[in-house]
């Protein structure tokens, strides 16, 4: 008789809920490397593991949970982490659902929910959605300790470290555990071969020189954490403090050689949320991508005051092709105000040193922090037309839980979207923050249409035709044809709607 399964771990996503239309040829799927790491964590301490991806399978929750049942495992754990601070967030709508479609099936199964945003909200997770237990922190010690504690059969769970639950109908909260020291060992080389790795997608713009080929993909983190406290950020939620702790660049490359070697990968995201930042670390990692002459297409996270000139060119060969530089205002108030601390003031500068290397570069820009008005939004907006990077991300900004802009928001009584989904940047229900000087739907409105002026922008266009081919251009094209539904804009754009006509 087979052994019966210990935990099965669930990626939710709704992708289409998440990025609208984007989400069928423009947006990524990527696979979920917090997951796939955990799976290995428990497998090496013995346990019967599988993983379910429900977001690249586009499974819908009732189709998870049938799934769930007919494996029948002793815990369900939904993990609700995502690539990127809003990813987090964004899905616990569909992760509640899933939870849900489960409890209401009936079964002996436990439920449990960790991730980034259940570690900012553990106590909240716990009442509003259909689960035994909480997981506050990173989930590999708390998630063996748990699956013990059931195998035992006493119902006792006061020692499983970072636990939320119920005893005798009152929330109970166990200490947290400790923080992974050793990240090779908590986060070793991750279960790749459980997850669907065909079903794994690279964003448009990453693979502007070769567009046809976007898959397959892989995404891996380096280290875990930041060290600085920027106020709209939440990625240290889970850590409960800023800072950074790496896995050892020989693991990296070996991991990274596994992913080219077994499956074929080429286009790779490095997760970190900020991978240019310790040179002994990141440079160590180039160098033995070098002597290994892959040929990759990696992107990662760096920061203006973080990149060297003199390291440009070895990254470049390692296939670090593009670098996301968080850029975030034109205006030193704004950028202040917002606890964005930056040494370097010549960004274009910068900008131009690492794109004279071959490698491209992705902008991100935060419209509607504390300090914006038109006149400073307008400001950034300049600036990103005046680099005329080969892509940029527009954002609003937004009260993620773990944030310290959330905290604000609840101070000051701010309205939030009305379901989780809202927080995703590309939602109908998006509800951005207002700031001192303009409204929420003020600074939606801004930054929808600074993405079509940016995109459809002649400059743009024209280098991008010049740098990818005119298969490139008409490609952004296409994508500028998808204007996003927003709720919060429906009136505004009827009456455009109407001008529109009557003027002509």
């Amino acid at each position: 008789m087979k052994d019966r399964v210990d935990i099965v771990l669930v990626n939710p996503g709704d992708r289409r809920q998440v990025f609208q239309n984007l989400s069928d040829d423009f947006s990524a799927i990527e696979p979920p490397f917090w997951v796939a790491v955990i799976a290995a964590y428990l497998r090496r301490r013995g346990l019967n593991v599988l993983v379910i991806d429900a977001n690249a399978e586009d499974a819908s929750p009732a189709e998870t949970a049938a799934r769930i049942r007919e494996i029948d495992p002793l815990l369900l754990a939904v993990i609700v982490y995502g690539s990127q601070p809003s990813a987090s967030t964004q899905n616990m709508t569909i992760a509640g659902r899933i939870c849900r479609a489960f409890r209401d099936a009936g079964s002996s199964t436990k439920v449990a929910m960790g991730g980034l945003h259940p570690s900012a909200l553990p106590l909240r997770t716990l009442i509003e959605e259909a689960v035994d237990f909480v997981i506050e922190g990173e989930g590999p010690y708390t998630l063996t300790s748990l699956v013990e504690a059931i195998k035992s059969g006493a119902g006792d769970y006061s020692k499983v470290p970072g636990l939320w639950y119920y005893r005798n109908g009152a929330a109970e909260q166990n200490p947290k555990a400790p923080l992974i020291k050793n990240l090779d060992e908590g986060l070793p080389a991750a279960a790749w071969d459980l997850l669907p790795m065909h079903k794994y997608r690279a964003h448009n713009w990453h693979c502007f020189d070769d567009i046809k080929h976007r898959t397959p993909y892989g995404a891996i983190y380096t280290s875990l954490g930041c060290p600085y406290s920027c106020v709209f950020c939440c990625i240290n939620a889970p850590f409960g403090k800023s800072g950074v702790r790496y896995r050892s660049p020989e693991l990296v490359a070996k991991e990274m050689g596994l992913l080219v070697e077994n499956y074929g990968i080429r286009n790779m995201k490095i997760v970190d949320e900020l991978f240019v930042l310790d040179e002994r670390h990141y440079m160590t990692i180039v160098e033995k991508l070098i002597e290994r002459r892959y040929d990759l297409n990696i992107w990662a996270y760096a920061r203006i005051d973080t990149v060297k000139q003199e390291n440009l060119k070895a990254m470049k060969r390692a296939g670090i092709n593009w670098l996301a530089l968080g850029i975030e205002s034109a205006n030193p108030k704004v950028l202040g105000g917002a606890s964005k601390r930056m040494k370097v003031c010549d960004i274009k500068k910068i900008v131009r040193s690492i794109q004279s290397e071959g490698i491209r570069v992705i902008g991100n820009y935060i419209f509607g922090l504390p300090d914006d008005d038109l006149q400073t939004m307008n400001q950034t907006l300049d600036l990103a037309m005046d680099l005329n990077c080969e892509f940029v991300n527009f954002y609003c900004a937004m009260a993620y839980p773990g944030s310290e802009l959330y905290n604000i928001a609840l101070q000051r009584g701010w309205r939030f979207a009305p379901e989780w989904h809202g927080f995703s940047q590309h939602s109908y229900e998006i509800e951005p923050l207002p700031t001192k000087h303009l409204t929420g739907k003020e600074v939606l409105e801004f930054r929808d249409n600074a993405f079509h002026k940016y995109f459809g922008n002649p400059a743009y266009l024209a280098m991008l035709e010049k740098r990818f081919g005119p298969k490139i251009r008409a490609h952004v094209d296409e994508m500028t044809k998808t204007r996003l539904s927003r709720r919060l804009l429906e009136g505004a754009r009827e009456i455009e709607m109407i001008k529109g006509r009557r003027t002509n």
